[in-house]
């Protein structure tokens, strides 16, 4: 059912405009969304091209091009800059032209994705002249990062400033809730919107995939039966890999399941070469590294595995484990991944545990890996907790955002 069917909104659509530094995979179907909706007019306002075109990830380690339309159905246009706009920093590049283009546009809102960047924080002074209302949605919590004492109150000092220039916060979920609360700004201004995927899209590739795993497993070369362990992300130092693949040795070499489990690790970047150095001298068998795929090769990946697994440090949030928890899979993530107090819950469909604990890792694959029940029942809550996670979701908390600040008439059609 649309978000409009249960939002009354005012005499014209709200006119929305969505800074953001590039075309973004995960963004893209949620931007489509959006645009679709009646009570909303969208317009997006791109910093860089460096997605559209193919570039190369320093983290993965390879060039990226997406095989999802990033552009497609919604209004966009690239902020023209001085000099190349092909690459993406916190400095670069030197965008210009978003006063005007605000100005002449009659935007009600700017929607701005990420405050750590200078030409954002511009732009929030500018739609502050020009009377417009401003929403801030950035990725940050208390664990995203490492912060010192004298950071952690400059932070606080920032974010007291930041907050005359903000009309609503939209948070990504609990730990980004609670950053904003740490920082100290005003609590009436925060609107849960939601990190979220299209679980449709999702749901869909993994349904088909269904139909093929066995034909699948076999092009990979595994064995029927037998149960699959499954990593897919970059593989550097923060996301540590190196940890599962120690929790997989000590599984095998200590014969602690059968039959035993393969782990299939998707993805690429900087630890590879020491993973792969790893596995030989130490002897751990069945270990695939499959390199990186795009993202609609992901759900052939999910539907094959048994359990996932993403024990990564400062991780802001973790879109992947939406995905695979479309998938119907239970997850095994650490305690450092953003996703975790609202998707995860622990026991039911998955399990969190502290950053580092190889120990508590083994016995979590135990759990579900030597239970066939017992993960098919943690995949199905998993399959149940993502259902209420979406694009939904998000829009009925953009359009609660609007009405926060009496863009839209509150639920008796009366102006708010």
């Amino acid at each position: 059912m649309p978000a409009s069917s249960r939002e009354q909104t005012a005499s014209r659509p709200v006119r929305i405009a969505y800074l953001v530094s590039h075309p973004i995979q995960y963004q893209a179907p949620l931007l489509r969304r959006i645009a679709a909706e009646p009570g909303i007019e969208l317009h997006v306002f791109f910093r860089s091209t460096v997605s559209v075109e193919g570039y190369f990830d320093k983290e993965f380690g390879d060039r990226v091009e997406w095989d999802v339309p990033l552009l497609d159905g919604y209004r966009s246009e690239f902020l023209p800059a001085f000099g190349p706009a092909d690459d993406f920093t916190r400095w670069r590049p030197f965008n210009h032209g978003l006063f005007g283009r605000l100005k002449a546009g009659g935007f009600d809102v700017l929607w701005v994705h990420g405050y750590s960047i200078w030409f954002n924080l511009l732009a929030l002074a500018e739609a502050r002249l020009l009377g417009m209302r401003t929403f801030l949605r950035d990725e940050a919590t208390l664990i995203s990062r490492e912060r010192s004492p004298l950071k952690t109150v400059l932070k606080k000092i920032f974010h007291r400033v930041l907050d005359r220039f903000v009309d609503c916060y939209l948070t990504i979920g609990t730990l980004n809730r609670d950053y904003y609360l740490a920082q100290r700004v005003n609590p009436g201004k925060l609107r849960e919107i939601g990190y979220a995927v299209d679980n449709a899209y999702f749901r869909g590739l993994c349904e088909k995939a269904a139909e093929t795993r066995e034909a699948f497993r076999r092009s990979l070369g595994l064995e029927p039966g037998r149960p699959v362990i499954l990593y897919a992300s970059k593989l550097t130092a923060r996301k540590r890999a190196d940890e599962l693949l120690a929790a997989h040795g000590e599984i095998r070499r200590e014969k602690r399941l059968e039959p035993p489990p393969y782990l299939l690790i998707v993805g690429s970047g900087e630890l590879e070469p020491e993973l792969r150095r790893r596995v030989a001298e130490e002897k751990i068998p069945d270990v695939h590294f499959l390199g990186f795929r795009n993202q609609s090769a992901l759900p052939a990946f999910f539907d094959l595995c048994d359990v996932f697994v993403l024990t990564s440090q400062h991780e802001p949030w973790g879109l992947i484990i939406n995905e695979v928890m479309n998938a119907a899979k239970p997850v095994i993530i650490s305690s450092d991944v953003g996703c975790g107090p609202d998707l995860v819950r622990d026991g039911e469909n998955g399990f969190i545990l502290p950053v580092g604990d190889i120990s508590g890792l083994v016995k979590a694959l135990e759990k579900i890996l030597g239970d066939r029940a017992e993960g098919e029942r943690m995949g199905a809550a998993s399959a149940r907790i993502i259902s209420d996670w979406d694009f939904e979701r998000n829009v009925c908390g953009l359009l609660k955002a609007c009405r926060s600040v009496g863009l839209i008439a509150d639920n008796r059609g009366e102006p708010t």
